[in-house]
C-alpha cells in the first residue's frame, strides 16, 4: 500500500542492514543456543550417565562429574551467561533497527520499528536460542555436556562473583521456603489435635489411621524404606540348596536377586514360583525362574505416587535407586499400608514381642529400625523426636545425634521421659538399644496393646 513505511522497512532489513553487528549479533544466538543447550544436557543426564562420568578416563568425563557435584553455581552461571547474552543480542539489533530507521526517514521510537524488532528478535532468541538447541541438547545429553565442559569450568571462575550472589539469594529463598513448609507442618499438627477431639478417645486405632491418612501424601520412599543394610537378597551364583536355607531363613515372599553386588539386580524371585521345583538337587538352576522385571523408583517419589504406581503394574515391591543409580533400599505395599492402618505383622514384625518385657514395658531395638517405624511400633507421635533428630532417620542416628558421638556399651541417653541404653556397639554403628519408658499412662497403653497382640 502506497504510503505505508513497513514495505521499505523490510526491503532494507533484507538488502542494507549492517553487516558487522548483523554477525555479532548471528554469533550471539548460536551462543545464547549454546547455552541454553547446556542447561538441558547437564540436567538432564540420567544417574547411570553421572556415574559413567565419575568412573571416565579421561578428563572430560570426570569435568563433568565435577560440575554436576556444585549444580547450584553452574546453573547461577549459566543463566547469567544467558542473560548476558541475550540482553547483548537485544540491544545490538536495536542499534542495528535504529540505523536502519535513519536511512528510510522514519522515527527511531516508531511503532515500525518497535513492533519490527520485538517480532523479529523473539522469534530469532526463541528459535535459534531455545527451541533447535534444546530439542538437540534432550537427545545427545551426554555429548553435548562433553563438548560444553571446558567452557563451563572456564565461565565458573569468570562469573564466580555474580553466581555467589545468585546462590546466596537462592540459599535465602530456601530457608524462606523451608519456614513456610514449617508452618505446614504446624497446620498438620493442628489436623492431629483436631482429630483427637473429634475421635473416640478409647478408639486410638481409629485415631491413628486417621492421622496416617492425613501425613500420607507428604512421606517420600526414603522415609518408609528398607535400607540397603537391612535388604534380603540373593546372590545369583548360590546353588538351590544354598537358595532353600536362606529362603527357609528369612521368610519373606519376594526376594531381590544380585549379580556380585546388591547395585547390579538380576531380577525379583517369587517364592511361590518354587513350589513345584521343591525336590530339585543342588544342581537345579533356579535363576531360570526369577521374573526380570524390576521396578526402580527415585527416593524422593512420594509413597501416595508408588501406591498407584503399584495398583496399576500389579506389583508389591520396589527397589530405591540413588541420584547416581545405586540401590538405596526397597520398600514393599505392606511398608506403603502400614502408614495408614498401622503395623502388619505378618513376616517377621512379630520379633518384637519376643524383645518386650510387659512388666516395666520396655524393649530391644536393632539400632537399624527406621524412626518412623520406632515412633509406630511404641506409640509414639509422628514428631516426638523432630527437634533433635537432625538428618537421622535411625534409632541409632538419632542416639548418634543425642550425643554427639559414638557411645560405648552401657551408655544410657534420657530423653522426654525415655531411658535409651545402649547394649551392642561395633566400630561403625550402634547394633542393639535397650528403651524403657517411664510415664505411667504410656506404659499402661503399651501393655494393653502388647498383651492384645500376643494373645
Amino acid at each position: 500500500m502506497e504510503g505505508d513505511p513497513l514495505i521499505p522497512l523490510l526491503a532494507f532489513m533484507l538488502n542494507e542492514i549492517p553487516l558487522g553487528p548483523s554477525l555479532i549479533v548471528v554469533l550471539l544466538l548460536i551462543t545464547s543456543g549454546l547455552i541454553s543447550g547446556s542447561e538441558v544436557a547437564f540436567f538432564s543426564l540420567t544417574a547411570d550417565q553421572v556415574k559413567a562420568c565419575r568412573e571416565d578416563d579421561d578428563n572430560i568425563g570426570k569435568s563433568v562429574f565435577a560440575l554436576l557435584q556444585k549444580p547450584q553455581e553452574l546453573l547461577a552461571t549459566i543463566l547469567i551467561c544467558n542473560n548476558f547474552v541475550n540482553v547483548a543480542v537485544v540491544m545490538i539489533s536495536t542499534f542495528i533497527a535504529w540505523q536502519i530507521a535513519d536511512q528510510i526517514n522514519i522515527p527511531r521510537d516508531g511503532i515500525e520499528i518497535f513492533i519490527s524488532l520485538t517480532f523479529v528478535v523473539t522469534a530469532l532468541v526463541v528459535f535459534v536460542g531455545e527451541i533447535v538447541p534444546k530439542i538437540y541438547a534432550t537427545n545427545n545429553s551426554l555429548l553435548f555436556a562433553k563438548k560444553m565442559v571446558i567452557f563451563w569450568v572456564v565461565a565458573i571462575k569468570i562469573f564466580k562473583p555474580f553466581a555467589y550472589m545468585l546462590t546466596s539469594m537462592g540459599n535465602y529463598m530456601e530457608k524462606a521456603l523451608a519456614k513456610r513448609n514449617y508452618n505446614l507442618e504446624v497446620s498438620v499438627q493442628e489436623i492431629d489435635q483436631a482429630v483427637n477431639l473429634a475421635t473416640d478417645q478409647s478408639d486410638d486405632k481409629a485415631t491413628e489411621m486417621l492421622k496416617g491418612i492425613i501425613r500420607f501424601g507428604s512421606k517420600t520412599v526414603k522415609q518408609i524404606m528398607v535400607s540397603r543394610t537391612d535388604m534380603n537378597a540373593l546372590d545369583k551364583s548360590i546353588n538351590f540348596h544354598e537358595l532353600m536355607d536362606t529362603i527357609n531363613k528369612s521368610r519373606f515372599s519376594r526376594l531381590p536377586v544380585y549379580i556380585d553386588t546388591i547395585d547390579s539386580l538380576f531380577g525379583v524371585l517369587y517364592i511361590k514360583d518354587l513350589l513345584p521345583y521343591l525336590d530339585k538337587n543342588e544342581h537345579f538352576e533356579w535363576q531360570r525362574i526369577v521374573r526380570k522385571d524390576i521396578y526402580y523408583v527415585p527416593e524422593s517419589k512420594k509413597i501416595d505416587e508408588l501406591l498407584r504406581d503399584f495398583q496399576e503394574r500389579r506389583v508389591h515391591m520396589a527397589i530405591i535407586v540413588d541420584e547416581y543409580g545405586g540401590t538405596t533400599g526397597l520398600v514393599t505395599l505392606e511398608d506403603i499400608i502400614e502408614e495408614i492402618v498401622g503395623e502388619i505383622n505378618d513376616e517377621f514384625d512379630a520379633d518384637l514381642l519376643e524383645n518386650f518385657q510387659s512388666e516395666d514395658a520396655s524393649f530391644i531395638f536393632d539400632g537399624k529400625t527406621s524412626l518412623i517405624d520406632f515412633e509406630r511400633m511404641v506409640l509414639l507421635d509422628p514428631d516426638y523426636f523432630d527437634k533433635v533428630k537432625g538428618e537421622s532417620e535411625s534409632l541409632g542416628g538419632l542416639m548418634l545425634e543425642l550425643l554427639q558421638e559414638m557411645p560405648s556399651t552401657g551408655k544410657e541417653i534420657e530423653y522426654k521421659g525415655i531411658t535409651f541404653t545402649i547394649k551392642a556397639v561395633d566400630k561403625k554403628r550402634i547394633k542393639t538399644v535397650h528403651v524403657r519408658f517411664h510415664d505411667e499412662e504410656h506404659i499402661k497403653r503399651l501393655q494393653e496393646e502388647f498383651n492384645e497382640e500376643e494373645n
